[in-house]
């Protein structure tokens, strides 16, 4: 019913309500670059006490102040640990004359705060609009570090969490109100939970809700603990939930300590598949609808560990960190932090994907550092460090977002602090970059943008680390049509 009302609404008032008809529709209807974009900023864990904040940089090569913050929205609290962020409506409510992407949704890892952006008023300087208190989640939800933010197309808006108040794992979901942004309690129905919780999408024609598993919010919240591996303190789980009941029904093993992360189905609102990126074990999954109407998953694409010298482990795996898919479901994306390469795949057929492009933006096995690669199964040689306008780029590349019409891919370098510190130290010291990728959409192909770098080392409040990135206008990870 729902998904019959937003399309007569949208056949009866035409391009109206956030987002786009469809994600071809926005591919088509966004050909022009895009003018700022959202990251947020962080200072936990650098040694500088001040708060997190909202940058809104300048990405449009016609403006004088390309490439540069052109505002800062410091947060009221310290230590707060900004990471991803949502909307508050978004394609999912396309035709609904009522609605605008108006607000930004910002949860706070490690405080359990969540911030409301009003990005309405004036794009290019957000302004605070609410504060949820964490006490009020703890009390109402009993959860804790959100995570990841999707608008719905009831209009109301849905957090996931990695866990319970104390840090313990717990993976359930909380719903805001998308217009009064109260807490109106959990999402989840039933006495099934799965054990931990990171990241979701949801597909409404296929009554699904897959969500992922990072790990134990009090083991991994100070740092990676190689101790804490065969222990069971890392997700291996994709969790199936029904879309309708909001209950918990199957679970998918992609294998121990896999630690799933980011999940993306296909953009298609009919595709009964999608991939998720697995950190620890380097690996790409395809999940998949079965004959039998359960879910499944294959592993696709294995990034092979490295061994090394000179690092915390004698084999070195990718991080794959984050990964993407392009509105036409050609292309996948993903990062693999330590190593420092960004591919592309071409995903025409999902169950074979084929890596079409590749290009290293730092990493931890760079000529000259401190780690000694002994044997490469994919490198004839270790990479040279990435040196951009004369810096050379402390970090790897983690956040990735990708423009709307495919042709540009921003890159930045920070995963989360405390990991941050511990694998890349110099990463505190200099702070991270935001990097543009220009993509080859025929052929396949990758090449950083040589004009293009956004220093956070350079900022008035000393170096920080800058994480998700998000258009006013919708992109590539945040919208899901219904």
């Amino acid at each position: 019913f729902l998904f019959v009302s937003v399309l007569l609404n949208a056949e009866k008032c035409g391009a109206c309500g956030p987002g786009f008809a469809s994600p071809l529709d926005a591919m088509k209807g966004k050909s022009e670059t895009e003018e700022i974009i959202y990251v947020p900023c962080i200072y936990r864990n650098t040694g500088r006490k001040k708060p997190d904040f909202l940058a809104t940089v300048d990405v449009d090569p016609e403006s004088p102040y390309y490439c540069q913050v052109i505002h800062r929205l410091p947060m009221p609290n310290l230590g707060d640990e900004l990471h991803h962020s949502g909307w508050n409506t978004c394609s999912s409510c396309f035709g609904d004359v009522t609605k605008k992407r108006n607000r930004l949704i910002l949860p706070s890892l490690i405080s359990s705060r969540i911030y409301v952006v009003d990005v309405g008023t004036d794009p290019r300087a957000p302004r605070l609009f609410k504060v949820v208190n964490p006490e009020d989640i703890f009390w109402k939800c009993d959860l804790g570090y959100p995570h990841t933010s999707h608008c719905l197309g009831c209009g109301e808006i849905m957090i996931s969490t990695l866990g319970d108040p104390a840090g313990n794992g717990k993976g359930g979901f909380i719903l805001l109100d998308g217009e009064t942004f109260e807490i109106k309690g959990t999402w989840e129905k039933g006495d099934k939970i799965p054990p931990m919780g990171y990241d979701f999408w949801y597909q409404p024609r296929h009554n699904v809700l897959i969500s992922t598993e990072w790990g134990i919010p009090k083991c991994l919240g100070y740092g990676f603990d190689p101790n804490d591996l065969k222990k069971g303190r890392y997700g291996r789980r994709l969790n199936v939930w029904d879309w309708t009941t909001h209950t918990y029904i199957q679970a998918i093993d992609v294998g121990e300590d896999a630690a799933p992360l980011e999940i993306r189905f296909l953009h298609n609102p009919d595709a009964a598949e999608g991939f998720v990126g697995c950190t620890i074990s380097s690996a790409i999954h395809r999940f998949y609808k079965t004959e039998r109407g359960d879910w499944a998953a294959e592993k696709v694409i294995q990034v092979p560990s490295k061994k090394v010298e000179g690092w915390l482990l004698p084999d070195m795996p990718g991080f794959i960190t984050d990964i993407l898919i392009s509105l036409d479901d050609r292309f996948l994306y993903f990062s693999n932090w330590l190593h420092g390469d960004v591919r592309q795949y071409d995903i025409s057929d999902t169950r074979k994907p084929r890596l079409v492009g590749q290009v290293f933006v730092g990493g931890s096995i760079a000529k000259g550092g401190p780690v000694t690669v002994c044997r490469d199964e994919e490198l004839q040689s270790q990479p040279d460090p990435f040196v951009i306008q004369g810096k050379r780029v402390a970090g790897g590349p983690q956040m990735i977002q990708l423009s709307l019409d495919g042709k540009r891919l921003y890159v930045t370098t920070s995963l989360y602090s405390a990991w941050d510190r511990q694998f890349y130290p110099d990463l505190i010291q200099d702070g991270s970059v935001m990097l543009r990728l220009d993509v080859d959409t025929e052929q396949g192909g990758l090449a950083v943008t040589e004009g293009f770098l956004v220093d956070f080392g350079k900022e008035p409040a000393g170096p920080c680390m800058a994480h998700e990135m998000r258009y006013p206008g919708g992109d590539c990870t945040s919208d899901i049509w219904v």
